[in-house]
């Protein structure tokens, strides 16, 4: 008996949900080539192969080749199109019926496949290297390469540089330490010979003068130098030089001069001044006797009295005083030195 129901219908990938859209079916679709439509228009994607041919280059080689003129992209390859099932493409409005759209296409341009933009494999490459056949990757590895050694020498000869002037500097600044080291000895040595020729000249000045001037005693004892004090010297200081020696001993001349006084003068008791020619007297005080008168001639060494102990004294001695020309009295045995005598 035949039955009335319908026959059911065949499932469909797609189904419509409550809202009137395309909803994907839990069936499995596998697509042929019959039953792709190839898309027409500009829908073509590029496959893109390796930009470099080892990690080493890899990432410069993209760096270089952007700087170059843009990201280099595969030649000599067939577009691969992308296609949708007739049942989504036949829902699809018509391109041209979209407003706006249409007026911007025509067959012409639909059936024109898209001018791929030129290849820039061959960025950074020369024309040499282009028709060589050099890989772009390659190439720009080896200028890489070729600019790492570059700079590296570069590095090499300024650190040789720096060295070489470091090592001039250095001998510069030794050898300016022995010319410094060498004039500081030459100066020394210069300045020791000078000191040497000045104290010669002084003891050849003081020998002739010592053999113009005397002591004025032959045998004695410094009893009392110039400018001690004490009781005994009215002026509170010894203004002379004392020379203790035995009594009737000859006094001599100390230099040539003439005689300007000779007598009794108090608490000098005998004194004889002898005058020189610069105007310095020497005074001998405490003489037992006088030898000589005023106005007479005297020369080094000649016998002008005798030692005693007359005026005021406590023993018998020379008491010796040198002044100048104004009368001030000064250090007989400082005086005594600067004419070469030894006292």
């Amino acid at each position: 008996m035949a039955s009335n129901k319908p026959a059911p219908e065949a499932p469909s990938p797609f189904s419509t949900d409550s809202y009137g859209g395309a909803e994907r079916s839990v069936g499995e679709w596998n697509p042929t080539e019959d039953s792709i439509r190839p898309v027409r228009g500009r829908h073509r994607v590029a496959k893109q192969r390796g930009l470099a041919r080892s990690s080493t280059v890899l990432g410069v080689g993209v760096i270089a080749a952007v700087g170059a003129g843009g990201m280099a992209t595969a030649q000599d390859k067939a577009p691969v199109s992308i296609s949708l099932p007739d049942s989504i493409a036949d829902n699809l409005p018509d391109a041209k019926s979209l407003p706006g759209v249409g007026a911007f296409m025509s067959d012409e341009a639909e059936a024109a496949p898209v001018a791929a933009a030129a290849p820039l494999t061959t960025a950074g490459l020369t024309s040499a290297e282009a028709e060589q056949g050099t890989d772009a990757g390659e190439a720009l590895r080896a200028r890489i390469l070729q600019q790492a050694e570059q700079q590296q020498a570069s590095a090499d000869a300024e650190a040789k540089a720096a060295a070489e002037k470091e090592a001039a500097e250095k001998a510069a600044e030794e050898a300016k330490k022995q010319q410094d080291e060498a004039a500081s000895s030459a100066a020394a040595k210069k300045k020791a010979a000078e000191e040497a020729a000045k104290k010669k000249a002084e003891e050849e000045r003081l020998a002739k003068l010592a053999a113009s001037f005397s002591l004025p005693a032959s045998s004695y004892t410094i009893s009392s130098t110039y400018g001690q004090s004490g009781a005994m010297w009215s002026s509170g200081q010894h203004t002379g030089l004392d020379f203790a020696g035995s009594a009737g001993s000859p006094l001599k001349a100390v230099h040539s001069g003439t005689i300007t006084s000779a007598g009794w003068s108090g608490s000098y008791g005998y004194r004889t001044v002898l005058q020189l020619d610069d105007g310095t007297e020497i005074w001998y005080a405490h003489q037992s006797s006088i030898d000589v008168s005023v106005g007479q001639k005297v020369t080094t060494g000649e016998t002008i009295g005798r030692m005693g102990a007359t005026g005021n004294v406590t023993g018998v001695h020379l008491h010796l005083e040198v002044r100048t020309a104004g009368g001030s009295a000064m250090d007989p045995m400082a005086w005594l030195n600067s004419k070469g005598l030894s006292v």
